[in-house]
């Protein structure tokens, strides 16, 4: 017997909300941060938003306003989207984070200064640049390991065995995405003492760092 017609529709109805369900759940959500009219919004987004769409992301991904305090010694283990407009506010979402799996994306038409911004762990670096060049995003593998690796702790660098700096003006330029890695470096503060924010750091006799340099 074929059921009525109203039936059918409220069938396939509930068959659609199940499916939808079963289908978030199976999805990996990313995380976006961005900060707009002096506000932070970190975002965690079951689907990609077109970069610095924030009326989209405000109505696509669940947000909430936080604290630029709220943002030190943060570690994301999964993917994470900046959007952002000027280096200041790039450093302080940024500086002192592990991050394995990053995407920058310019959302606006400043010269950015030379500064170098210190990451942890970096594995995976997307850039777009599209406010200031209009070009394709690039991708860069700054190393390779397994899902199996331990994860590093603690997120400040004394406990890190991959440092990367990246070079703030290479959104200055259309140039492609480059990058060099220095093995067993024993010490960043002896090794690179023009970083002066390393001075401060405890020095680790046990164990040697790799730095790449991003640009």
């Amino acid at each position: 017997m074929v059921p009525p017609s109203g039936h059918r529709l409220l069938l396939a109805s509930a068959l659609g909300i199940l499916a939808f369900h079963c289908f978030s759940r199976g999805q990996k959500n990313s995380t976006l941060i961005f900060m707009k009219e002096n506000t932070i919004r970190n975002c965690s987004c079951s689907a990609d938003v077109q970069d610095c769409d924030y009326s989209l992301a405000n109505l696509l991904c669940s947000c909430q306003t936080i604290l630029p305090l709220a943002l030190e010694q943060t570690s994301y283990s999964d993917h994470l989207t900046i959007w952002f407009t000027d280096a200041w506010a790039l450093g302080l979402l940024l500086n002192f984070t592990l991050v394995r799996d990053l995407k920058l994306s310019l959302c606006g038409t400043s010269t950015l200064p030379t500064e170098y911004l210190a990451i942890c762990g970096l594995k995976r670096l997307r850039v777009n640049t599209e406010a200031r060049h209009p070009s394709p995003e690039q991708s860069l593998l700054i190393y390779s390991g397994g899902e199996s690796e331990p994860r590093e702790q603690p997120v400040w660098f004394p406990g890190c065995m991959y440092v990367s700096f990246l070079d703030m003006t290479l959104f200055n330029r259309k140039s492609s995405l480059k990058a060099y890695s220095i093995e067993n470096v024993a010490s960043i503060a002896n090794n690179f003492p023009y970083f002066s924010y390393f001075e401060t750091f405890p020095i680790l006799s046990n164990k040697s760092y790799v730095v790449t340099f991003i640009y």
